[in-house]
Parts: C-alpha cells; structure tokens; sequence
C-alpha cells in the first residue's frame, strides 16, 4: 500500500510513518518548513518529504491511503481537495494504528499530562534489555533505544504513547481511545489543552473512558499519589496496581535522593525489595517514570511475580532528546533543552535543578507556545512555577495575533510579577531579540556557574541551537 502522511514531521506521525515503512508499506509525505530532527531521520530511511500542501501533486501521486495528522484543519488546501473530490480514501493517525498495529497486540498504553514520553521510552527499553522484541512507537527522539519505532514480534507487548489530545479534526475523540490498552498506564492528570477541554472535569472524562476499555484480564497502572486520578473511582471492571510514594502503592518508591552525581531511590513490591537504582535523570518525577514503566511491564512479563522483572538496566538508560537534554556542559555554564509546557513540569524540573546543580545561578528561557501556554489560562500557574528560578527569560507568545489580547499569556505581567518575587525578569516580543540580549549577558559566562533551561514544546524560532552554539564557541 502506497500512504501519504500529512504533517509527516510531527515526531508521533514521523515514527507512525517509518513504523509503515518497517511493515513493507511505501510511505510519503508532506509539511510545512519540513524541519528537522525528524525530516533528518526520514529522508535517511528514504522516504520521500514533500514541501507545503499541493492538492495537484497529491492527485499526481495518488496514494491509496491518506494519514490526516491532527494538525491539520479545514481550510488545508489538501484536506479541501480530499473532502470536495473523495477521489482517495482517507483516515486518522489513531484509526490507522488501530487497525494496522494494535488490535493484534497486547498493548501497554502510557497515557498522562505530564511523562508520557519518557515512561514510553522507558517501558520499551526495560522490555528489550530484558531480552524482548517489543514493538513500540515513541512520541519523541529517543536515545534508549535508539530509534523511535519498532514493529517487534507479535508474542510480545506493543508500547504506545497515549495521547489525550484529540484525533483528527473529523474525529474529536482523544487519541488513546483508538489504541486497545492491555494495560494502562496513567501517569498523573491535570487540566490541559483548554482548546479541546473545558476543564478538568472534562479531562477526567476522556480518562475514565480509556480505563472502560481495559479488559478484566488486563491492568490500570496508576499513580497512587495522584488526587484527580484516585476521583476516577475503584475501576471495578479491571484489575488496578498502584505506584507511588505511600503505604498504600503495590509498587512504591522510597529513599530518592538527588545530588551533583545523580539521583537514587529504591522500588518495594507490596513490601519487598524489588530495585536499587541510582541513574543519570533528573527528579522525582523521572523515578516515578521509572517505576510506572517497571511496573508496567512486570506485569506484562511475569504477572505471578512482577518483583522478578529485571531493572538493572535503568543505571544505563540515558532517556530522550528535548527532555531535560543538556547539549552544553562546563564548569562555567550548562544548556539544556527541555519539552516543559505545563506549569507542573517547569516547577519539578527547576526544583530538581536546585539539587542537580547546587550554588548555580539559574536561567529560565520559556516560549509560551503550546495551545494551552499562550492562553491565559495556566498563567498564574507558571508564575509560581518560573518563581523557582533566578531569572527568567520570556520569549514571544506563539501566534499572537490569532488571539485576543485579553485572552493572550501576558508576558509583561508575569515578568512583573516574578520582580516582585526577587526574580530578576525579562520579557520580548519577538525571540531574535530575546536571543540577543540573552547572550550579552550570559555569554561568555562570569561570577558563579550558571544553568540556562530553556522550556519550548516546539522550535523556539531556532534559538536553543543558535544559543548552544554560540556557548560553546
């Protein structure tokens, strides 16, 4: 079969697209700017990028199947031409995997706000260091393993990241309903995309969905700790194993510490040493990360006795690309690219900072881009959460001039606020400017050691790798 992807660099579409390919399918399409990391892994495997949407070249290449990422919208000239002509058949992400992928497979589906790459990546990797061939698709770039997809065997488990995000603009429902859970892994639950949900009501709906769909020979991983997860109720339909940090979790972590070297904690199962762990990642939330994916695929591998799955592999995981990746390190002056959008994952990764870089004057660069970011809806949320760091940066709001200004994050406000709070702040109008004067003051680096995060779910107009460059030279 002959696929067309819309949107093929979006790093969930781009492995959805080389998972196609590794089924024997021939795979193309197309973006805007097409962009790197995922264009570089693409072009390399040979798959063919086309630049911008042309309903006549899409007519000449004449696909059998056509793959709407969930970034397109009406008023796409492809996707116009596709509804007015019905010339070629057309489907979802979701729908695609659903049906050519998983309803063949024992999914684990890693589902959340806030993890869900990480705790993907590493079920994938526990799994195959454990001597399996799991197949996987990996919203992300990640070094273990190292490649974002794998068909794998059908024996054994297939790993997805679970997106609560809508599927397609013909189809409202949340990603992960299409992806047939075995087990489901439910990470945490706040309020997010306010332009899909009304509120956190609303996002506790789309997950109680997902858990009615999770056979009784199957599991709900849970965290234990987690208030807006525990509201979903007792789940009586399936079989619940709890993580987390109290009495109460089959699987609980105790003793995390964190310092310059790393971090370390030790996992129980209902009791009993299960691991000892010390590893490169940041924070606490990366230890529970650790333990939801152990957990995970403990029961997926050896259900009768879950504490027998091997986890001395985690002292060599090295995580992914974009999360908490440090790209520049001298005793003066460590960078680091970060995924960060919600408030809850700025503020434990600062606090984790703290810890990983004791005595550093920290530097927080935030692009206020995601749907959710650039709204004032979490606003007051990242003023506490950047009120951790010692200065802040913040760049332009993404799209600005496609919302209101009184329904617009407020950069000014909250560069004002942080004075207040003894964080000395900035805000800009456009990022070339805000790289400008960011490498004036901080560069070449003086007086104490200095950590610059930088906090974008998107490219940041090129400025992390302009401003990673330019420390190193």
């Amino acid at each position: 079969m002959k696929i067309y992807f819309m949107g093929i660099c979006g790093t969930a579409m781009g492995n959805a697209a080389l998972l196609a390919r590794e089924a024997g399918h021939e795979v193309l399409g197309a973006d805007t700017g097409v962009y790197p990391p995922m264009s570089t892994v693409l072009a390399e495997a040979g798959i063919a990028l086309h630049e911008g949407y042309d309903p006549a070249r899409l007519e000449k290449l004449a696909p059998d199947l056509v793959v709407i990422g969930n970034a397109m919208s009406r008023g796409n000239p492809e996707v116009e031409w596709l509804l007015d002509t019905r010339r070629l058949a057309f489907t979802s992400l979701p729908a695609l995997l659903h049906e050519s992928v998983l309803k063949l497979r024992r999914n684990i589906v890693v589902c959340g706000t806030h993890g869900k790459t990480t705790t993907t990546t590493l079920a994938a990797y526990l799994l195959r260091s454990a001597g399996r061939d799991p197949g996987f698709l990996i919203g992300g770039v990640p070094i273990d393993p190292p490649v974002g997809n794998h068909l794998g065997t059908l024996s054994d488990p297939f790993v997805i990241e679970g997106d609560e995000y809508d599927s397609a603009f013909f189809d409202k429902r949340s990603k992960f309903i299409h992806y047939a859970p075995h087990i489901a892994v439910l990470n945490n639950l706040e309020f997010d995309h306010a332009d899909i949900f009304r509120d956190l009501a609303d996002v506790q709906r789309t997950f109680s969905h997902l858990t009615r769909i999770v056979p009784r020979n199957g599991w709900v991983v849970m965290n234990a700790d987690d208030d807006n997860l525990r509201a979903l109720g007792p789940l009586p339909w399936t079989r619940v194993v709890r993580v987390g940090l109290g009495e109460q979790a089959d699987a609980r972590i105790v003793d995390f510490a964190e310092d310059a070297d790393g971090a370390s904690f030790r996992l129980l199962w209902r009791g009993q040493p299960w691991a000892e762990v010390r590893w490169a990642l940041p924070g606490l939330y990366n230890a529970r990360n650790a333990a939801m994916a152990a957990t995970a695929c403990a029961l997926a591998i050896s259900p009768d006795n879950p504490s027998a799955f091997p986890l001395e592999s985690l002292a060599h995981f090295r995580g992914v690309k974009r999360r908490q990746e440090v790209l520049v390190r001298t005793p003066a002056l460590t960078v680091i690219e970060d995924f960060g959008h919600h408030p809850t994952a700025l503020a434990e990764t600062l606090h984790s900072f703290r810890a990983r870089f004791p005595g550093a004057l920290l530097t927080a660069v935030f692009e206020p881009r995601s749907n959710t970011a650039r709204t004032k809806t979490l606003q007051s949320g990242f003023m506490r959460a950047l009120a951790q760091a010692d200065e802040v940066y913040l760049g332009a709001v993404n799209r600005a001039d496609k919302m209101k200004a009184e329904d617009r994050f407020d950069a000014e406000a909250v560069a004002q606020h942080l004075e207040t709070q003894g964080v000395h702040a900035h805000w800009f109008a456009d990022n070339a400017h805000l790289l400008e004067q960011l490498r004036s003051e901080t560069l070449p680096p003086k007086g104490k050691p200095r950590v610059v995060v930088f906090f974008s779910n998107g490219s940041f107009d090129g400025i992390i790798a302009a401003y990673a460059k330019a420390a190193r030279a």
